[in-house]
Parts: C-alpha cells; structure tokens; sequence
C-alpha cells in the first residue's frame, strides 16, 4: 500500500487532489507541451527502483493516499518523497511550471511498479493540477484504517465511487511493502480486549508474528505484508489471504463478506489480478481531481505556491 503506517496520519505535506471532473484527464495531456515528461518521470522512478525494491510499495501508498484525501498527505506514514522531488526539479529544468505534482505521483508508482516488468503495467490520463490546502482532518476521515471491517470499509471505498471490487483489488497492493507492529498486534495480545488473539488469524502465523511483535506497544518493528513475496508485485497476497494470514484486520475483512470472499477468489486465477488491478488504479486515479484550471501547479511540491 513502504511502511503501513499508511494509516498514522500526521500531515506535513500536501499536492493533489481537489474537486474537479475526472473527464477532463487524457492520455498523453503533456505531449505538446513537455513531450518529455513522461519519459523523464520514468526514467527517474526506474532508475531508483533498481536500487531500491521497496520503492514500490512506497510509491503506490502514496498515490493511494493522494486519492483517497482531497489534498492532505499523512506525514511519517509515507516514504519516497526523495524521487518526486528529484523528477520535479528534473521537469522545472525542461518545462517550468507545467507538470503537475499530482501527475507525478501518479505516474511514478505506476512505474515503479512496472520497472520489473519492463512495461507500464496500466494505463495513466494526465492533465491533474494540484491543490492549495492540506487538512489533517480529512486525512482522518477518509483514508481506510487496517483495524476496518467489512462494512467500513465498503462504505469508504464507495463514498470515493469505488465498488467492492475495487476494495478487493486495490487490497491486493499490500502484496509488496511491509506493516508495522502496532497497526495488527492487538490481533496478536488483546483482539477483543480480553488478552485473546483474532481467531481468524492462521494461528502458526500468528505464532511467527508473535516472535516479531513481542508486545502491543512496539511501533518501530517491521513485518512483510505478503510473507514470501514481499518485493514482488503479484497476487500472491490473495493466496496468503485465503490461508487466512491477511496481516491486517482489513485484509481478513475481505473474507468475512461473500461477495468479496468471491472476488478474492477469483484474483487467484492467472492474469487477473494484473488485468484487474491495471481498471481499478486508472479508476482511482481520477478521484476528484482538479483539472482545467482550478488549482495551481507547484514549483515544489512539499509547498504552495
């Protein structure tokens, strides 16, 4: 979804998403304008991807997060910020003032995604301008929490026009990226407040995640989201899932509903998860966006202008 202390939300910094028409996005948005800019963004995220296989995962929460919060980003959950900094001084060189923050996000976690595949593993519209306001508030309110169930998570994922297959789908991000401690230990300790475990947890994997966690109140201890297949972008995550060794409370989540159980089944079948996952990210990377002109473009993208 790269720490999933996606879900501690603290927000420093802030680039993408307002209200706005989704329709407005196009592909190829920069072609007369900075014909280089998707080229430029790719090579830059690839050339940081082959050094770094966690880079995925933090690139792909970030975008997550952009779409979910209208224009606030949690700090201290989020890492890569780094690249994005590093393509947008690269594209202020050749085209001052035209591309957008939050295309460059966007187009950044497809890539490091697709660096392994040596392909652009989805299709991104362009044309995103970004926003002029961070709330932490809204942060709060709207990016899923791992302690969700079912229901919660329905609802949130709706209230973005996302449908429960896109909340299955996009779940299956956290096949790469690590989760800290505090964010399922209680599934460990104390699920139902009676120092019990979540009886829906694999009990020799919570066995394991018992020798990693060692108490509810470790937050600095890292675990891999998809035990074996950390670091490749697969639907491995769904095959663990159905071993019942989801790590978070929102992964298990997705077991308890039939509709998503079905779903979840069927993202075991070869291609599908890639087929699937390539709709729902081009579906969420048109959560109200700004476009035309609303909005500013950035110079940086950590500030407003």
């Amino acid at each position: 979804m790269a720490s999933s202390k996606l879900f501690l939300i603290l927000v420093l910094v802030s680039w993408v998403l307002g209200l706005g028409h989704c329709g407005e996005l196009r592909k190829n948005f920069y072609k007369t304008t900075c014909g280089q800019a998707e080229q430029i963004v790719q090579n830059i995220t690839w050339k940081h991807a082959a050094n770094n296989s966690a880079l995925p995962a933090k690139l792909l929460r970030m975008h997550f997060h952009d779409c979910f919060v209208r224009d606030a980003i949690p700090n201290l959950s989020l890492a890569g910020f780094d690249v994005i900094d590093e393509i947008k001084t690269q594209l202020e060189k050749s085209c001052p003032g035209v591309v957008s923050c939050a295309d460059i996000v966007t187009l950044a976690a497809r890539d490091s995604v697709s660096f392994k595949f040596n392909r652009s593993m989805w299709e991104v519209l362009t044309g995103r301008r970004d926003g002029n306001i961070s709330r932490a508030s809204e942060a709060l309110a709207n990016i899923p929490s791992p302690f969700s169930n079912f229901t919660t998570l329905k609802q949130s994922f709706a209230s973005k026009n996302l449908t429960v297959q896109d909340l299955v789908v996009l779940s299956g991000a956290h096949t790469i990226g690590v989760g800290h401690c505090n964010l399922f230990s209680n599934r460990l300790y104390n699920f139902t407040g009676k120092a019990d475990a979540d009886p829906s947890l694999n009990s020799t994997y919570a066995a394991f995640l018992k020798t990693k966690c060692q108490s509810l109140s470790d937050t600095t201890t890292t675990v891999d989201m998809d035990p074996g297949s950390s670091v490749t972008f697969d639907n491995n995550y769904f095959t663990n899932l159905k071993l019942q060794k989801g790590l978070f409370q929102s992964d298990a989540a997705l077991l308890t509903n039939k509709g998503s159980s079905n779903i979840v089944n069927e993202m075991l079948g070869s291609g599908k998860f890639s087929t699937e996952f390539s709709q729902s990210m081009k579906k969420m990377g048109a959560i109200g966006v700004l476009t035309g002109s609303s909005g500013d473009i950035r110079r940086k993208c950590n500030v407003a202008n």
